[in-house]
């Protein structure tokens, strides 16, 4: 039986785009449950392995809004053994001013870093080092994290983790599971699209969060 991720959706804060990038990626071993944020049901995590949380555009002032209703649900369920998967907006989600599931990490906007390859938030494919693998991987404002005790998946180029996992928390900075389309939005972006090889790495990455 396919382990279930609970997936949240809010266009555009957590975005339809990004969410079905992730269910693209991830259905052959996944099965998904869909929530926004509307009051769960009490027992709506029974039998939920993951709680996804995918990018989007937003900003600090939408999380509470976002969440009035649901955020002891969610924090409950991780506390108490679930797993925790964010991209971009959703891994900003994870820190001390949103969920505050990190054990001494900072979150931080990658482009405001030291050294960073970039000072614009707009999208770019971005190099970055996936377990010793150079890539170039979809970019969007994303983030980078600070020092602390975690295992880290993918660095930026200034060696900034992008990809780490702490516990039962999995955090991407980048967007593995960007498809197709993501790249003909943007004229200096066609043509590079990754031909599916990304979503590979969030599923390897899935997959080992849930090894936790």
């Amino acid at each position: 039986m396919k382990p279930t991720i609970a997936l949240f959706l809010h266009q555009p804060k957590c975005s339809v785009q990004s969410g079905n990038g992730i269910i693209k990626a991830l259905e052959s071993h996944y099965h998904f449950k869909i929530f926004t944020r509307h009051e769960l049901e009490d027992d709506f995590f029974d039998g939920v392995d993951i709680v996804a949380f995918p990018g989007g555009l937003g900003d600090s002032d939408s999380f509470d809004y976002l969440f009035k209703d649901n955020r002891k649900r969610i924090s409950d369920f991780v506390h108490n053994g679930g797993r925790y998967l964010g991209i971009c907006m959703g891994a900003y989600w994870a820190g001390r001013d949103y969920f505050d599931l990190l054990y001494n990490i900072d979150v931080e906007q990658y482009i405001t870093r030291p050294n960073t390859d970039t000072r614009r938030p707009h999208a770019k494919n971005l190099k970055v080092e996936w377990l010793g693998k150079q890539e170039k991987m979809f970019f969007y404002d994303g983030c980078a994290f600070g020092p602390g005790q975690y295992e880290i998946i993918a660095k930026y180029m200034n060696d900034d983790p992008m990809a780490i996992i702490q516990n039962r928390i999995g955090l991407i900075g980048c967007h593995p599971e960007s498809q197709p389309h993501w790249y003909k939005s943007y004229s200096w972006m066609r043509g590079l699209y990754h031909n599916g090889e990304h979503h590979k790495l969030l599923l390897e990455f899935t997959n080992k969060l849930m090894e936790r």
